[in-house]
């Protein structure tokens, strides 16, 4: 879909503690987030026109399939509202926010809700590893750890040999994240770490250590999306100016697909890698944090590790990257994770962030990408939000 329609804005963002959540259902955490994100925006369940709900894991964990949105918001008073499930593995819910955004552009609802929301931990530490599994197309032995370790490992050694990459700049990537989650109050792990601590932690499969990789998490977030009209009138105006939404090419590497997906968005939105004030990206372990500031402009093609190295991607730098804590800190409840990002960008560019607030933010960007498929991600989505008034 194209840069034409209606401009469409961020109403309101809410969000769960990322964590463990063994006695909560999927729909508790589901509802906790919606009620949430509405009360931000200050609209009742009645003023929602359509909810674009996204899950990627309860058929296999939960053993919940085909009308997951429908049960989990049963009883939220959006009985009744037209309702879109979205399955798009780890990037499921930044999807949602872009099919939820095509619809308020073309005028189809005046505000609609997004729902992400997903529950990783289960009695069976191997079902949780199948299921991972099972977002992509090679068939998968009984896993000990995630399957997409392996695959990030393989990313890390290419990058260290072909750029020079070093453990100790992966190793700065977890350790800025976690001072970044250790001030996030809805962050799984808020526990700082130095670099020699991320060093020595456990290897999960070399060179990535347990520190330098996301966890299982449940929680969920919503966000509310409306036209201008029907925003609070207090709130700082926050726009969706840039979405860029790609299928993996099979061949990868996913760098190229994330790269592709960024220019669209930047074009959409009319700005370079150069006006981004700040960035919430996929670092499901520290090497994707570290090709993601390449393929979003940030540095060039195998500096990033030294721009990790350098500072400028943390709290007071050029452009701080995952002021939320990320992945690695805030959590990684693989369905919630784009909306997550999606919820620090708002509350970033709308000032209330506390200690992790990135001053003056304007423009900030998500990347999220997930599944795989071949030597590629099998999707990837980067969405440019501002701050307009």
């Amino acid at each position: 879909m194209g840069g034409e329609g209606r401009p469409v804005f961020v109403a309101g963002a809410g969000m769960t503690a990322f964590g463990k959540h063994a006695d909560r259902s999927l729909g508790a955490l589901a509802q906790e987030a919606v009620a949430a994100a509405l009360a931000k925006a200050g609209l009742e369940p009645v003023a929602i026109g359509l909810v674009v709900s996204a899950n990627s894991m309860a058929g296999l964990l939960q053993d919940q399939e085909s009308v997951r949105g429908q049960v989990m918001l049963r009883g939220s008073g959006l009985e009744g509202v037209p309702l879109v499930n979205v399955e798009n593995a780890c990037a499921s819910s930044s999807s949602a926010f872009q099919v939820a955004s095509w619809a308020v552009r073309a005028g189809e609802a005046d505000a609609v809700l997004v729902l992400g929301v997903e529950k990783l931990f289960h009695p069976d530490k191997a079902r949780t590893f199948a299921a991972l599994a099972s977002a992509s197309d090679v068939p998968q032995d009984r896993q000990t750890r995630s399957m997409f370790m392996d695959f990030y490992a393989a990313r890390a050694r290419d990058h260290m040999a072909a750029f020079g990459t070093t453990a100790a700049q992966l190793a700065a990537v977890s350790a800025k994240n976690r001072r970044h989650g250790h001030l996030n109050p809805l962050a799984q792990y808020r526990d700082e770490v130095t670099v020699a601590q991320v060093l020595e932690s456990p290897l999960v499969v070399d060179p990535l250590t347990r520190l330098m990789c996301s966890p299982i998490s449940d929680g969920a977030a919503a966000i509310v999306l409306t036209r201008a009209e029907l925003l609070p009138a207090a709130a700082p105006k926050v726009a969706v100016r840039g979405w860029g939404l790609r299928s993996g090419d099979v061949t990868g590497p996913e760098y190229r697909t994330i790269s592709a997906t960024a220019r669209r968005a930047y074009d959409v939105a009319g700005i370079t890698a150069q006006d981004v004030d700040l960035a919430e990206v996929h670092d499901a372990t520290a090497i994707a944090e570290i090709e993601a500031c390449e393929a979003l402009g940030f540095a060039p093609r195998g500096a990033g590790g030294r721009l990790a190295e350098s500072g400028e991607t943390a709290l007071g730098g050029r452009v701080p990257v995952n002021a939320s804590g990320g992945l690695g800190s805030r959590g990684h409840p693989v369905a919630a994770t784009g909306l997550a990002q999606l919820c620090e960008l708002t509350w970033q560019l709308r000032g209330e962030c506390g200690a992790r607030q990135v001053p003056g933010a304007t423009i900030g960007v998500a990347e999220n990408h997930g599944g795989l498929v071949g030597n590629d991600v099998a999707v990837a989505a980067v969405t440019v939000l501002e701050r307009v008034a």
